[in-house]
């Protein structure tokens, strides 16, 4: 016999009205997901959903909460860098529900002005402050900032975009050829112009 609490029924409830909310959003995106189509898809009342969240931007805001859990690059190999941040991107966009959510993320923010506010939220506290683990952190900003053209550019083109030469590269052709972009990234130094 346990000594753990058996789990509440609002908190199924809560899980349910999330996982359809990762699913609506990331297939129509913020404007066109409804709260009575994300109900539907829990199989609950909306007003359900509007007890728990309060609106549908609470609801978003609950549904792309995210922990990214970066690799402390300041206690890797230096030379394995690029390789340990792509592995983790691409486990974090290719497994749920992690890929919904950032997928989500993503797609809002290049539409929805308020949104941006949320993917830029993500950067500043959770890829940034990775970076600066490593080299000169009067410099972590730009490079953070260049890591996540490489990985953001990767995302869109894979996952949303669908390109198919993009696409069909296996997880280890695409550490192959962005590991290396991202491993000079995080050591290069700024251009002297």
């Amino acid at each position: 016999m346990t000594d753990e609490p058996a789990p509440r029924r609002s908190d199924a409830t809560r899980a349910a009205i999330l996982d359809a909310a990762r699913r609506r959003f990331a297939e129509d995106g913020f404007r066109k997901a409804t709260i009575r189509a994300i109900a539907a898809d829990a199989g609950i009342d909306p007003s359900m959903v509007m007890r728990y969240y309060g609106n549908k931007d609470g609801l978003f805001l609950a549904a792309v909460d995210i922990h990214l859990d970066l690799p402390d690059l300041g206690a890797a190999a230096p030379d394995a860098l690029g390789d340990l941040l792509i592995r983790r991107f691409l486990e974090l966009w290719e497994r749920p529900p992690s890929n919904e959510i950032l997928l989500t993320v993503l797609r809002s923010a290049v539409t929805d002005e308020t949104f941006t506010q949320r993917a830029q939220q993500l950067f500043a506290e959770q890829v940034a402050p990775a970076v600066l683990r490593i080299g000169d952190p009067a410099d972590a900003p730009r490079r953070a900032g260049l890591i996540a053209t490489q990985i953001l550019g990767l995302a869109l083109c894979r996952y949303i975009l669908r390109l198919p030469p993009v696409v069909a590269l296996t997880q280890e052709q695409v550490i192959a050829e962005i590991a290396p972009a991202i491993q000079r990234y995080l050591t290069s130094e700024p251009p002297k112009l």
